[in-house]
């Protein structure tokens, strides 16, 4: 895998974060108060699995070499 795949996958991950955390935030501050372990653990979470999923399937914006 390339330096190339490496950096796509990583701004995926990162992207996958973001969104996980934005949506755990706000889903938690509608229900009560924001427990932030839990929602930075679930952001965690969702940055290894897209990582672990791009390692598996591949990336469309990466060509294959």
């Amino acid at each position: 895998m390339s330096k190339t795949f490496w950096k796509a996958a990583l701004v995926r991950a990162i992207r996958t974060f973001c969104q996980t955390f934005v949506a755990a935030a706000g889903a938690a501050q509608v229900i009560e108060e924001v427990r932030w372990k839990y929602v930075l653990s679930a952001a965690a979470l969702s940055f290894i699995l897209s990582i672990g999923t791009s390692v598996a399937t591949g990336l469309p914006e990466v060509e294959e070499e």
